[in-house]
């Protein structure tokens, strides 16, 4: 089998390139190791819990015990299934603050500021207001994820947004617009009722092409000789075959997996290969450095009223919106129940937001364990640019062996500091006249824990990952020697063979990460074809005029 491109892992980035490489006329093949993302558990938005703790879509990694977490271990979720993990996420939707892209640029990711990837995620959505306002001129309407907002019907919701409001915070109709920083609603990978995956937007467009195959298989490694990349060597039906790639190979395989492949086939710390007997091709120290990730904390309160989704946490309850979803689209279950949001800045002097809010008008665990109290709700809340880096690293030369992850949470004074900051500023939220109706009492910590050392305590006992992973092959000039991939996503050191994914985040953007990992496959797509970039875009981002000297 051979084909022009050969891209491993249909993700948010793959199906992407997918979609455009097989648009403009190039054969490829997309390699990916999970099977069909049909059933209700993936496509239900409500059932969001499930696929990310279902050992048929997720390839079940964890993290090394944490040191700074009391030595947890801490799940990794990876979707191992076709779209990847835009198949398991929260499809919460947010592109980022302007100034992470800038902070790229900086970084030596040339041509990846602002004004570079903001047209490229114009091209990428369809955006659906749903009445609540927004943003229009910086937003896409023909591109083939669809972006939309809940119904936001539950007062709960509202009364999120106008706590904010009441403690002095900005209001914002539009996060993904001019305007971050503030209080208002959440958007979604969702259309129609239907989680709008990569796979749904993407993939499934591009495999109606003569010219798009997917073959399910493990990669064991790219098949590299006299410094080119020739194919990919995978494993499927029982036995070992190569896929050759006529022009290039493309990784997309996740933070995790990419780096992984990368080490297996000889591109790596050289130190890190020569221990596990692989051959070393090109030293790239970068390869699995630089790991990054979003940790929260979930602060829980118990509700006066029953009127959060607690009151479908049972079995008959969960049948009625499942039997509803299935047969009208509609419903508890055409949400992610994500449907107010808030970026906030901790402390005077800090330019632009490094807090981020989803509020979810139910207590409940991410494995869908729910709080003992019953009717409550809840913020999800942690600081955005942690100071702290981890590694992927192989456990053996072993293609079927999951990679050591560890990402080394909390391990600079800072992150104490913000995440006392979050659980301080969310209680004041909290005590605002727009919740004095629904708020009985605190859950989670709870009021007994005030002090910075029990607040310490409580997150280390209870910080839970974002399932944010990225930056482990990140992107820079070629004669950085920390960089992976320049800025045309080449792999620094071997000829043909790219990578497009959140490895290559030089820095992890605010907030989640399927909408900037879906831009990057379509900016990645440009750079492959030869093409000419999207025009710089002229729009100007709203920064608060007080930044230097307030917090609100």
């Amino acid at each position: 089998m051979e084909a022009d491109y050969v891209i491993v892992g249909a993700g948010s980035a793959g199906c992407a390139m997918a979609y455009r490489l097989s648009e403009a006329g190039a054969s490829v093949i997309v390699v990916e190791h999970g099977g069909t993302d049909a059933g209700p558990f993936i496509q239900m938005p409500g059932a969001l819990s499930y696929p990310m703790n279902m050992a048929r879509y997720d390839w079940g990694y964890h993290s090394e015990p944490e040191p700074h977490l009391g030595g947890r271990r801490l799940a990794t979720p990876r979707g191992k299934v076709i779209g990847g993990s835009s198949s398991i996420n929260g499809m919460v939707y947010v592109r980022g603050h302007a100034r992470d892209f800038d902070h790229w640029a900086e970084s030596g990711a040339d041509g990846w500021g602002y004004a570079d990837v903001l047209p490229y995620f114009k091209r990428m959505e369809t955006w659906h207001d749903g009445g609540h306002g927004g943003d229009p001129d910086w937003r896409g309407r023909t591109g083939p994820l669809h972006v939309s907002r809940g119904r936001r019907d539950n007062p709960l919701v509202g009364a999120f947004v106008e706590a904010g409001r009441q403690a002095g915070y900005e209001v914002s109709d539009d996060y993904n617009g001019e305007k971050q920083e503030g209080f208002g609603p959440m958007e979604a990978t969702i259309w129609r009722g239907r989680r709008w995956s990569a796979a749904n937007a993407y993939l499934r467009p591009a495999l109606k092409r003569k010219n798009c195959t997917l073959v399910r298989g493990l990669a064991r490694k790219v098949v590299i000789e006299e410094g080119r990349a020739r194919g990919v060597e995978i494993e499927r039906r029982g036995g070992v075959e190569v896929i050759a790639a006529r022009r290039e190979v493309i990784l997309a395989a996740s933070s995790i997996n990419s780096p992984k492949l990368l080490m297996l086939s000889g591109v790596g710390p050289a130190e890190e290969l020569r221990r596990h007997g692989i051959a070393v091709l090109a030293d790239r120290p970068g390869v699995g450095a630089n790991l990054q990730d979003h940790l929260e904390v979930y602060m829980q309160y118990a509700a006066r009223q029953p009127i959060t989704l607690y009151r479908y946490w049972n079995l008959l309850g969960k049948a009625r919106v499942g039997a509803q979803w299935l047969f009208t689209g509609a419903g508890p279950g055409a949400s992610n129940q994500f449907e107010s949001a808030a970026f906030i800045r901790s402390r005077a002097g800090i330019e632009y937001p490094d807090i981020q809010y989803h509020f979810l008008p139910i207590a409940v665990r991410y494995d869908g364990k729910a709080a003992a109290e019953g009717h409550g709700f809840q913020a999800h809340v942690g600081p955005m640019r942690s100071r702290s880096r981890g590694s992927v690293t192989l456990r053996s030369a072993e293609p079927g062996d999951a990679p050591v992850i560890r990402f080394n949470y909390m391990s600079h004074d800072s992150d104490w500091e913000e995440f006392r900051a979050c659980v301080r500023l969310t209680r004041e939220i909290f005590a605002q006249d727009a919740f004095a109706p629904h708020v009985r009492h605190e859950i989670q910590p709870g009021a007994a824990c005030d002090s910075d050392d029990e607040i310490d305590d409580f997150i280390r006992a209870h910080a839970e990952s974002a399932y944010h992973p990225c930056g482990t092959a990140r992107m820079g000039r070629r004669d950085d020697p920390m960089a992976v991939v320049d800025p045309q996503a080449r792999v620094i050191g071997v000829e043909g063979l790219r990578l497009a994914d959140s490895s290559v985040f030089p820095r992890i953007t605010n907030g989640n990460l399927n909408g900037p990992s879906i831009m990057v496959g379509e900016k990645a797509a440009d750079h492959i074809l030869g093409r000419e970039p999207l025009a710089r875009a002229n729009e100007v981002p709203w920064i608060h005029p007080a930044w230097r000297v307030a917090q609100r």
